[in-house]
């Protein structure tokens, strides 16, 4: 492995939530289950059926593309792109060939080389009954977005972490659900192998249809391909399937070139002047999944690992950002918020399969503040908590009723603090000759003697105060 360089590009489809398809006015509604119903003459290919590009599915590319810092045409085209299949109703797919409308751009640390629109196709399903297949075309002319990176990733998790990147920029800016179970969001690896500084015959893996089939995909083909040049021959360039059940690739057919497709301007759509169309270019942009990561660390001290759930959970994110509006504006409380919720509240959730509506952002701020002033210990928090999930309530109140308040007067703690030094004069001494740990002991015995109702921190330093 250390003799050969692996060489991966990515060609990713997302499905564009909008109102209507790509060319036409059918309904795009890809959860729709009843088969052949958001259909029309145009997405079903009729002849002399005329497309009408969709203004909101370019604003979403032109969205993307200012995300991403591509570069904006001035003008696009439409192409034609030939071949011969049962979901393709016309024999060709509208897409974009050589003027895309976004150029360049990096994501992730991944350079782009373009990203452009085109139309989805319809649904093959096979039927097992009659060994036959059928076509849906509800999905036919949807909105797609394809995204294709330069041939610079180097493994399997860069390339993982790039589509999770993708996919969660597509649901920040909302324009598409890119949901890879549903097919929404398609991966495709670019993969070739070479000794050490070459480049290699690239090979297309398609039907990654999850993160782990795209990671497990690459690697299975890099290993692939190092034994076949292992012994003796020559990787052919071709597109190969992935087998879920055998974890592994297959052959599907010889990998087509754009000469294969016959590319042709399409003459049914005009050129797009997209510097003419004003709404385009006052996109505002939402708060980026990358600008937001680094904020939550740098404004409020999170841990990278507590910030990229919040980054990519929605719901999460959401009631953090509503919660520390009934909060002070510093990091211990940011972070007590972050913490609690990333775990156990995530936990809650998902154990219990209530969701986060089930506790109100201002309660659980009283919460935060009881923790964060030091009323209850991090035990007690949890019990009040899991109260609250299920049944709702103020926090002060819970704590009350169960007995959760910690003891934090000083006055109240010390005669318990001077009895247990008295009867552990030993520890005690311990402490005073320089043995730091010995101050954990007099501090379970002080949570001991006042049932866990004493605030350790308050403990500590008083202890630490009567034994200088």
């Amino acid at each position: 492995m250390a003799d050969y360089t692996p060489t991966i590009g990515l060609e990713v489809h997302a499905e564009l939530k909008t109102r209507t398809k790509m060319f036409c006015d059918s309904k795009n509604d890809p959860d729709e289950t009843r088969p052949n119903v958001n259909v029309c003459p145009v997405c079903m290919g009729h002849p002399g059926t005329l497309p009408t590009i969709n203004k909101e599915a370019v604003g979403h590319i032109i969205k993307i593309g200012k995300a991403v810092g591509g570069r904006i045409a001035d003008e696009t085209h439409f192409d034609r792109k030939n071949y011969f299949y049962p979901d393709i109703p016309k024999g060709y797919q509208i897409s974009q060939y050589k003027d895309p409308i976004i150029s360049g751009g990096v994501l992730h640390g991944v350079l782009l080389t373009r990203i452009h629109l085109e139309e989805d196709t319809a649904r093959s399903i096979h039927d097992a009954e009659t060994d036959g297949s059928l076509v849906d075309f509800n999905r036919a002319g949807i909105p797609l977005m394809e995204l294709v990176t330069e041939p610079v990733i180097e493994n399997a998790k860069q390339a993982v972490d790039f589509a999770r990147e993708l996919q969660l920029l597509l649901k920040t800016l909302g324009i598409s659900e890119a949901n890879m179970e549903k097919g929404e969001m398609r991966v495709e690896a670019n993969i070739s192998v070479a000794p050490r500084g070459g480049r290699g015959t690239k090979v297309e893996v398609k039907n990654l249809n999850s993160f782990r089939s795209v990671e497990r995909a690459i690697e299975y083909e890099i290993i692939r391909q190092i034994e076949v040049l292992e012994a003796g021959g020559s990787v052919t360039q071709e597109t190969r399937g992935w087998d879920e059940g055998r974890q592994e690739t297959f052959s599907q057919r010889l990998k087509e070139t754009s000469e294969d497709y016959r590319y042709f301007p399409e003459p049914d759509l005009p050129p797009l002047k997209l510097s003419l169309v004003s709404d385009w270019h006052d996109i505002v942009l939402p708060e980026l999944p990358w600008i937001r990561r680094e904020r939550y660390q740098s404004q409020f001290g999170l841990r990278s690992e507590t910030a990229e759930t919040l980054v990519y959970n929605e719901l999460l994110r959401e009631f953090f950002d509503d919660v520390l509006t009934h909060l002070p504006d510093n990091k211990t409380f940011a972070t007590l918020s972050a913490n609690y919720i990333t775990s156990d509240i995530a936990g809650f959730t998902a154990v219990t399969g209530r969701g986060i509506e089930h506790i109100a952002p201002r309660q659980f701020a009283a919460l935060i503040g009881m923790i964060g002033g030091g009323d209850i210990s991090s035990r007690g928090a949890k019990d009040i908590l899991a109260v609250m999930f299920e049944k709702g309530g103020e926090p002060r109140a819970i704590a009350l009723e169960k007995g959760l308040l910690q003891e934090s007067d000083e006055g109240a703690l010390k005669n318990i603090a001077l009895k247990i030094i008295a009867d552990n004069r030993s520890v005690a001494d311990e402490y005073i000759a320089g043995k730091e740990a010995a101050i954990q002991f007099l501090i379970g015995q002080g949570m001991k003697a006042t049932k866990g109702a004493a605030n350790p921190g308050v403990l500590k330093n008083l202890f630490e105060s009567l034994l200088k």
